[in-house]
């Protein structure tokens, strides 16, 4: 496996980024928590020797082939990631030029179905949509949600749900949040101009309407903040992407995903693989995808990172998206 070593330079980007998408998660957040004690995930770089591997999967090898489409890099598959925040992308925590999380190990299996070595990287959020579409990556999987608009651009092979979670403190008498009564009447921690407000907004604005208790918004500008709070007792509640949430409770023991939902709420919201439009790559990495699910290397990694919520059971190419703005 190849990773450039630009991933240090780009890190205060990518932090930004990684809060921005994340609402109130802090990029080195997972990372800080001491994996010896929890028995959770090690995040350092030994993690790469117990990553999954797959051999070549001969449908998708013969497809790149058929399809004309040239690597980058001759005999590599170069993969854009996002490194802001585990269990998704992560920088190892003895190398910081090393990519980690969920990410890089789906590219792993992509790569390796392909017959390709790996070569991450590092990019800043912003900067994957030019990079795939001029040329100086092949894909990203980064965490990229299909939508109408992105699939003028863009192909897409899935390989996740995009899920949010309600997590409380464990042992909250809290023990369900699934519809909106759910929060009536709470204290909850959401990220100031991100989908999981809005949609926790159109909850409120639902609760009022029918006389229940408004929900109380509390916003905080780090994710340490916002543990804290909620570890003390001062929020009921904390909704973020599930994926950080899952990993968290996972690691510490701390707190606990009480309920879910699908991220395009009240639309379905999938996570995709993302290639440039019609160059013929996708077809063969939604192969390798679905060869993973069935037998079973795609499970591996999504229990590795606690994404059990998250996975699929088909990779689906360019599914309806979410609607254009």
């Amino acid at each position: 496996m190849t990773i450039r070593k630009r991933l240090t330079a780009v890190l205060p980007l990518l932090a930004a980024a990684g809060l921005a998408l994340t609402a109130c998660t802090n990029p080195t957040s997972a990372a800080d928590s001491d994996t010896s004690e929890t028995g959770g995930v090690d995040l350092s770089s030994a993690n790469v020797e117990s990553r999954t591997h797959i051999d070549p999967v001969a449908e998708a090898v013969d497809a790149l082939e058929a399809s004309g489409f040239e690597p980058i890099n001759e005999g590599q598959l170069t993969v854009a990631i996002s490194p802001y925040v585990a269990p998704l992308s992560f920088a190892a925590e003895d190398d910081p030029n090393l990519v980690l999380g969920n990410e890089a190990d789906i590219a792993q299996l992509v790569a390796d179905g392909l017959g390709l070595e790996l070569n991450v990287e590092a990019v800043a959020w912003a900067d994957w949509p030019l990079g795939v579409q001029s040329g100086k990556y092949d894909v990203v999987i980064s965490n990229v949600t299909v939508t109408e608009e992105r699939k003028d651009l863009f192909d897409f092979a899935t390989y996740r749900e995009d899920v949010l979670g309600f997590a409380v403190k464990a042992g909250s008498p809290i023990e369900s949040i699934t519809e909106a009564k759910d929060v009536a009447g709470l204290k909850i921690v959401v990220g100031s101009g991100t989908n999981q407000e809005a949609i926790l907004q159109k909850w409120d604005e639902e609760n009022v309407a029918a006389g229940l208790d408004p929900v109380e918004f509390v916003y905080y500008d780090d994710n340490a903040a916002a543990q804290l709070a909620l570890s003390s007792g001062r929020v009921d509640a904390l909704l973020s992407p599930n994926a950080v949430l899952a990993f968290a409770a996972a690691q510490t023991g701390e707190t606990e995903v009480v309920g879910t939902l699908n991220g395009g709420w009240p639309d379905t919201a999938n996570i995709g693989v993302t290639t440039a439009k019609g160059n013929g790559l996708i077809e063969p990495v939604q192969l390798v995808l679905q060869s993973a699910i069935e037998d079973g290397a795609y499970g591996e990694v999504i229990d590795r990172w606690s994404l059990q919520d998250e996975a699929i059971d088909e990779s689906l190419l360019n599914p309806p998206g979410l609607p254009r703005p």
